[in-house]
């Protein structure tokens, strides 16, 4: 299982990097996107635990795709404690050019996509149960 998943998952990243390149986006940046396309505003702790990264390992990100124009980040006005990110306009409409991208890896595997979404619901609970163990053994998992 080990082997299988790790290469799988650099294999599914190198396809997925020749579609983020025109849109300047490495694969942990278009996830930051993903999650903010469809939460923003939130919070960098919020952002962290959606996308399941190291608030440590966030902020590089976050701070590429700041100087890239995609995305603010500033001190949430109801508390200074927490650091809240909005994207910029021409983050949202990234959005557009973004859309494309799911089919064209869909269609990159040339996989049902029947066998896809088992795929994924096979994977969630793989994540749901190795955080669960992490948790009971009191670990924490690498830094991405």
């Amino acid at each position: 299982m080990c082997f299988a998943l790790s290469v799988a998952a650099r294999n599914v990243v190198a396809v997925y990097r020749p579609l983020l390149e025109p849109m300047g986006l490495t694969h942990p940046q278009y996830l930051v996107m993903l999650a903010l396309w469809q939460h923003e505003p939130v919070s960098v702790s919020k952002l962290s635990k959606l996308l399941l990264l190291d608030p440590g390992t966030m902020s590089p990100l976050l701070k590429r795709l700041e100087a890239a124009d995609l995305l603010t980040r500033a001190r949430d006005r109801n508390d200074e404690r927490v650091l809240a990110v909005t994207l910029t306009d021409k983050g949202r409409a990234l959005r557009n050019d973004a859309k494309k991208i799911p089919p064209a890896v869909v269609a990159d595997l040339g996989m049902e996509l029947e066998d896809l979404v088992a795929l994924h619901g096979n994977l969630t609970r793989i994540i749901a149960a190795s955080q669960s163990a992490l948790d009971r053994a009191g670990r924490r998992p690498p830094a991405s």
